[in-house]
Order: C-alpha cells, then sequence, then structure tokens
C-alpha cells in the first residue's frame, strides 16, 4: 500500500474513521478477491490527490469481519465515504477513478 493510504483495522477504525475531521474513503477488500486488486491502483491515486483533504484507508475485510457486517458490506469491493461518523455514500463493485473523484467532490460539498 502507497504512502498515502492507510491500513484501517477493527483497533483503529473509530479513531481513523468515525472520528476523523475530515471525510474518509474506506475500501472494503481481500486478497483473494482479482476486483479489489485490480481497484487498488485507483484507490492509490485517490490517496495522492486529496492528500490532506481526504483520508483514504483499506479495510481488509477477512481480518475486521464485525465492521463488515455492522456496515452490511455483502459483495467486495465496496468503497465507502464516511463523513462525521456516517456513512454518507457506498458504491458496490469496480469503480471508475472518476466515478470515485466524483463521490469524494459531492462528500467535501
Amino acid at each position: 500500500m502507497g504512502a498515502g493510504t492507510l491500513t484501517i483495522t477493527e483497533e483503529n477504525f473509530e479513531t481513523e474513521v468515525l472520528n476523523s475531521d475530515t471525510p474518509v474513503l474506506v475500501d472494503f477488500w481481500a486478497e483473494w478477491c482479482a476486483p479489489c486488486v485490480a481497484l487498488s491502483p485507483v484507490i492509490e491515486e485517490l490517496a495522492s490527490d486529496y492528500d490532506g483533504k481526504v483520508k483514504v484507508g483499506k479495510l481488509n475485510i477477512d481480518e475486521a469481519q464485525a465492521i463488515s457486517v455492522k456496515y452490511g458490506i455483502m459483495s467486495i469491493p465496496t468503497v465507502a465515504i464516511f463523513k462525521g461518523g456516517e456513512v454518507v455514500d457506498m458504491r458496490v463493485g469496480l469503480a471508475s477513478k472518476e466515478d470515485l473523484a466524483d463521490r469524494i467532490d459531492t462528500a467535501l460539498g
């Protein structure tokens, strides 16, 4: 994972995501998921593009099952944008960089 991408875990989810002062894009993924691996470079680019404005993190659903269940993650990749501790946007499946950037811009207001 790139320098701009956080590794989100059950241990740091509350601090990094729910209590964040800035919007947080969370990529729910798993190593065995080919579309998740394909989306990874896009997530890295977004982390770089939005550095300082939005936190970008990856949450491995196999290692953080409780969070995945809490947010109803049934298919991956799922990208969720959290703002003020709440999910404000969620996209299931492979998405283009442009689509995700539009969603981030909307969350930023």
